[in-house]
């Protein structure tokens, strides 16, 4: 019964759709738009800059009789629908350059009435280096960086101003996907070339015919893989962001800077709704972009990327963009935005002897360097210990630092950094990276060690090596941690390695500390003669 239901229903509504054929007029009058016009304004454009202000940008507003929707499509490959008509431009090409644009605005039933206008413009935006990462002078092909913690995430897109999610709006803080997470879907298909054609960047986007999907984009539930056919070439615009984030106190180390805006609905392996990527940070095996969600400007979306195929080994990798540092110029107390104190005394359980104080006499910026000094006070010792927490947390990079050590007996100088899930995940569970260590009992062996569960204590996981002046002398101290690697180095030499794997807890977020303990189950017998020593660290910073 049902189905004899379900085939007179279809014959009906055949018989609606033929007979309404013949009755036109239930459409209205299928007229083309006219008198269109198109009204062209160059950002910044002055009697002494008549090109603009090098912005590149470029104001089109369209308008039309009977027109329901505008389409602007340019000579330097790239289109845009505008169903109001209004669409600003972003012209990357560097110098003065002039373009054709036709528009098109379209009535109902789908008819169009087209002109074609000319802008000339002039750009000063280039990056030529982030060029050459993306296609290594000719084609670079990328992919997702699926067994690196937080490949894919997504955080708050606001103003730095903004009192609950200010402080968070360049990173992913609300989510970031665990390593292989997605395997079971078809993210990780994705292949991404970038390539130089010309004078142009050109974009492929090879997913095999599946996209994931937003659950946004899909009427909701779940994120999803759909039939997309992605194939063709897209040209691949650069411009400078204008984000919330290029637009923080200390953007510079937060984001590049630079915008790929991809033509033709372009988009870079995850469906969000966009065709603009800001450039976090790139270097020549590792990309990180950030996405604000087409429909929900709340959101911004994170994707990491790598040049080395899925199953093959990432091999070395460098970080290069500087995402975060304390030059320590400024003379008086370290900046209260980059660091706090642990004050007290009991050693964490190492049995050390200081207490830790904020006092400047155990703790300073003068003269360009951060002193940290332990002191013998009576029968007792005073140092200092600042940490990153809740200001400054990360995951992955080249962490290097500048610092000439104290000398003495029982000095136990280090700048080392811990999980910050350690509140609620007890060490050594959280994980611990000792990226210097020193002791005054053993001068010059310099020591870089990890902590996790089975390798606590004593038996950390730890190599060392000795080099000359480590307390008279300056020396770069230096830690590469990667999704597969954890490598310690000392003037630039190579002294221990780790294999990073998804089993150990070196794949979340850590916090920096630096400190001077004294005494200790590490730092052994304190010298009776010992008065006072100071760490003193020229710089420290972060490149991802």
């Amino acid at each position: 019964m049902k189905n004899i239901i379900k085939y007179i229903t279809a014959a009906f509504l055949l018989l609606l759709m033929v007979n309404c054929q013949d009755d036109n007029v239930e459409f209205g009058s299928l007229d083309a738009p006219t008198n269109l016009a198109v009204k062209v304004d160059i950002v910044g454009k002055t009697a002494t800059a008549p090109n603009g202000d090098g912005s590149g940008k470029v104001l089109f507003t369209a308008t039309a009789d009977n027109a329901i929707s505008y389409k602007y499509i340019f000579s330097d490959g790239t289109s845009q629908n505008a169903p109001s008509g209004i669409f600003e431009k972003g012209f990357a090409k560097p110098g003065t350059n002039t373009y054709t644009v036709t528009v098109l605005a379209s009535g109902k039933g789908g008819i169009t009435t087209n002109t074609t206008v000319e802008v000339t413009v002039f750009s000063n935006f280039k990056d030529e280096e982030a060029v050459k990462f993306l296609t290594g002078g000719s084609s670079k092909k990328w992919y997702w960086s699926q067994s690196e913690a937080g490949h894919l995430g997504v955080g708050p897109n606001t103003s730095h101003t903004d009192a609950q999610f200010g402080t968070q709006n360049y990173y992913p803080s609300f989510y970031g996907a665990a390593a292989n997470e997605k395997a079971s879907t078809c993210l990780y298909n994705s292949v991404m070339t970038f390539s130089v054609v010309g004078d142009q960047l050109k974009f492929n986007l090879d997913n095999q015919g599946q996209t994931y999907y937003n659950a946004a984009f899909i009427g909701g539930g779940n994120d999803d893989c759909r039939a997309l056919d992605t194939s063709g070439q897209k040209t691949v615009i650069l411009s400078p962001s204008e984000s919330f984030v290029s637009k923080n106190p200390n953007a510079n180390t937060q984001t590049r800077g630079t915008v790929m805006n991809f033509s033709d609905n372009g988009f870079m392996g995850y469906y969000i709704g966009t065709s603009s990527y800001e450039i976090i940070s790139i270097t020549d095996n590792r990309m990180v972009v950030r996405a604000v969600m087409g429909g929900n400007a709340f959101l911004a979306w994170y994707h990491t990327f790598t040049t080395t195929p899925p199953g093959q080994s990432s091999g070395p990798t460098d970080y290069t963009n500087l995402v975060w540092s304390d030059e320590f110029n400024t003379d008086g107390a370290p900046d209260a935005t980059k660091w706090g104190f642990d004050l007290g005394a009991g050693g964490w359980g190492n049995n050390e002897s200081q207490t830790y104080t904020n006092s400047a006499s155990n703790v300073v910026v003068q003269g360009g360097v951060l002193k940290i000094t332990a002191k013998k006070e009576g029968s007792t010792y005073t140092s200092s210990r600042l940490k990153s927490e809740d200001k400054y947390e990360f995951t992955y990079g080249k962490i290097e630092f500048r610092a000439k050590l104290p000398a003495g007996g029982g000095t136990w100088p280090a700048v080392w950094s811990l999980g910050q899930d350690y509140k609620t995940n007890s060490w050594p569970a959280c994980g611990e990276i000792d990226f210097m260590e020193h002791v005054g009992n053993a001068p010059n062996v310099i020591h870089g060690t990890l902590h996790y569960p089975g390798n606590s204590g004593g038996n950390g996981n730890t190599g060392n090596t000795t080099i000359v002046n480590a307390s008279t002398e300056f020396h770069v101290y230096k830690t590469i941690w990667t999704p597969s690697s954890i490598k310690f180095y000392v003037d630039d030499k190579l002294f221990h390695s780790f294999a990073n794997n998804s089993t150990v807890p070196f794949n979340k977020d850590f916090f920096l500390i630096m400190n001077v303990a004294m005494g200790g189950n590490f730092g052994g017998t304190i010298d009776p003669a010992f008065t006072q020593s100071t760490m003193e660290v020229d710089y420290i910073r972060v490149y991802q």
